[in-house]
């Protein structure tokens, strides 16, 4: 399959970014990685009039420790540098953890940060070759009005597979966003919409730019599992993220977030009543598997049954709180 026609553009700065956003938002596509939008590229998901790659943007490339402040990762870091960052490990191991299981280290080379946290939504019936799609009449997600899913449906179910955003979510993470309007800043709980079809609060003459992640979150124990038919290769078909904050005790905070098994990467709220207060055994891991699965709605939008990757939430985030508390 071949690329459709487009017109690249290539700024150097942040502000030649934004202004190509002003001019061609609703015409333009951002490339950081390319790892996820070139594949679909060819499949004829999108055909934008632009593409930009926003590689020569060093400015929001980096991690950086912020003395007090926790630290700040530029959207457009590349998932390996995250792997093989000694400071996220230490202080941020959920993140660490999560990035190490995206994909393979080929494509963690090439993927970044901001790519993973704006990655398409993903179903059977939408990642597909335009001549598969037009075969069973299209969908709502891509130029039809049926839901192959959830039929007589009006809701798009397509799966956000995504691995560092449910660590994210752990660890409290906020985005920063540019645009023609200037910066804003918005807590990652917030930027998800819990739509298929329309996943995340980002205009399109906006785009990620930076990610912080809070000092009161830096040193908290953690853990990511998450399913996949490859396991060197595929998105997630059910991920848990386990983060707690425990010093030899009771654990003090704590935060469990699922993805792959909805439109959006969610937290588990009631996990934390679950786990705050307590040692961590196998009857609170056995509890927190119990409210992860109650919070996941898997469909048919992968080659697993829903009720397997239900039930894997369960088994996986009992798992994840154990091993989350041995580390």
């Amino acid at each position: 399959m071949s690329l459709p026609a487009f017109k690249l553009l290539r700024p150097r700065t942040l502000r030649q970014a934004v202004d190509y956003l002003a001019r061609h938002g609703n015409d333009l596509m951002i490339l950081a990685g390319g790892t996820d939008l070139l594949p679909s590229m060819k499949q004829k998901l999108f055909t934008p009039a632009y593409v930009m790659d926003i590689r020569g943007v060093e400015e929001i490339n980096g991690i950086y420790v912020r003395t007090g402040a926790g630290m700040e990762i530029g959207a457009l870091t590349p998932l390996s540098a995250i792997e093989d960052s000694e400071a996220v490990r230490r202080s941020y191991r959920v993140l660490h953890e999560a990035a190490m299981t995206v994909a393979s280290p080929i494509l963690r080379n090439m993927g970044t940060l901001g790519g993973n946290i704006c990655l398409d939504t993903r179903c059977v019936w939408y990642n597909q070759s335009l001549q598969w799609r037009r075969s069973c009449g299209f969908c709502i997600k891509k130029d039809g009005d049926l839901c192959h899913v959830a039929p007589g449906g009006k809701f798009c179910w397509a799966a956000f597979s995504g691995d560092t955003p449910p660590a994210l979510l752990c660890l409290g993470a906020e985005l920063e966003i540019a645009g023609p309007a200037g910066i804003r800043r918005v807590a990652l709980k917030d930027f998800y919409t819990k739509v298929g079809d329309a996943r995340m609060k980002l205009e399109r003459n906006e785009m990620l730019t930076r990610v912080f992640l809070p000092e009161t979150s830096s040193g908290w124990k953690g853990s990511y599992m998450k399913l996949r038919v490859r396991g060197s290769i595929d998105y997630p078909l059910a991920g848990v993220a386990v983060a707690l904050k425990q010093s030899g005790g009771p654990v003090e905070r704590a935060r469990v977030a699922i993805t792959a098994v909805n439109p959006a990467p969610l937290l588990v709220t009631a996990a934390e009543s679950a786990l705050v207060g307590r040692k961590i055994d196998e009857h609170v891991a056995t509890v927190v598997g119990e409210l992860a699965a109650k919070m996941a709605k898997p469909l048919t939008t992968s080659g697993l049954t829903p009720e397997y990757r239900r039930e894997i939430v369960k088994v996986y985030a009992k798992r994840a709180v154990l091993a989350a508390g041995r580390s």
